[in-house]
């Protein structure tokens, strides 16, 4: 009997932590497409489509999420299953040049091309920690991105866009799903694309996302474990998105062979 199991997507009246209702993870692959099993039964998307991903790397990334999970499962922290799911549910029925025009939009409202136009010090800051990215973004796609420390929206040279949007085109639509996951955890491409091309690092990319908010923190304090919480949540939100666009970019392959298709 073919038995599967519907990844849970939770409720807002659902209170209560889901148990954790099997033993093994495992992974099945057949013509170049891998399912994560749970004791033996096959996941499924929340709309109940067959679950699985086409690189075997991103496979044990999910099934790793899944072996993780203690005594109660938390969906919060199964980025890379939910970013799988979306891609096989397509829940907003995007397709990959709506993804892309997102992006390239969402480059005039990019956290970064906005310096603080009252607070010199914080500007000084904001100069000395985002310009070098800026000018980097600008020499890796040719375009000409400026700052503003005003609330007009940035104005730029004709190409630009094109040149952006070419680039992201030539990501698969699942990887571009990663891009708009970083994106917004983070509210900036040039920081994401930054990110993605190993130019900076996750853990930097997140402290220059929040570089105002932290700023403001050392003059009126913080809450050490609410600040910190949110940090550690965007840098596992941006490490799951650059693994998500590398997984589905590259032809890596898991070479070691798993024992028993168990985790």
């Amino acid at each position: 009997m073919d038995f599967t199991i519907l990844i849970l997507t939770g409720h807002p009246r659902t209170a209560a932590p889901v148990k954790r209702f099997y033993r093994k993870t495992g992974i099945i692959s057949s013509n170049g497409r891998y399912e994560i099993t749970l004791d033996q039964r096959k996941l499924k998307t929340p709309k109940g489509a067959p679950f699985y991903v086409e690189s075997e790397p991103l496979a044990v990334a999910v099934a790793t999420e899944w072996d993780a999970q203690k005594e109660t499962i938390d969906r919060s922290s199964m980025h890379l299953t939910a970013l799988s799911s979306t891609v096989l549910d397509n829940p907003s029925g995007l397709k990959k040049m709506d993804i892309v025009n997102y992006l390239v939009n969402y480059i005039s409202t990019d956290a970064i091309l906005y310096h603080s136009s009252h607070e010199q010090r914080l500007k000084e800051l904001q100069l000395a920690e985002w310009s070098p990215i800026v000018d980097w973004f600008n020499k890796r796609y040719d375009v000409e991105l400026k700052a503003t420390d005003g609330l007009e929206v940035p104005s730029f040279p004709p190409g630009t866009a094109m040149n952006i949007s070419r680039y992201l085109s030539s990501y698969n639509e699942a990887a571009l799903n990663g891009f708009m996951f970083a994106v917004d955890t983070i509210k900036s491409v040039v920081l994401t694309c930054a990110c993605m091309d190993r130019f900076i690092s996750v853990e930097k990319a997140v402290l220059l996302a929040r570089l105002e908010e932290e700023y403001q923190l050392g003059h009126w304090g913080r809450v050490e474990w609410a600040h910190d919480m949110q940090q550690l949540e965007s840098q596992a939100r941006l490490s799951a998105a650059v693994m998500f666009v590398y997984f589905n970019s590259s032809n890596a392959f898991v070479k070691q062979k798993i024992a028993g298709g168990e985790i």
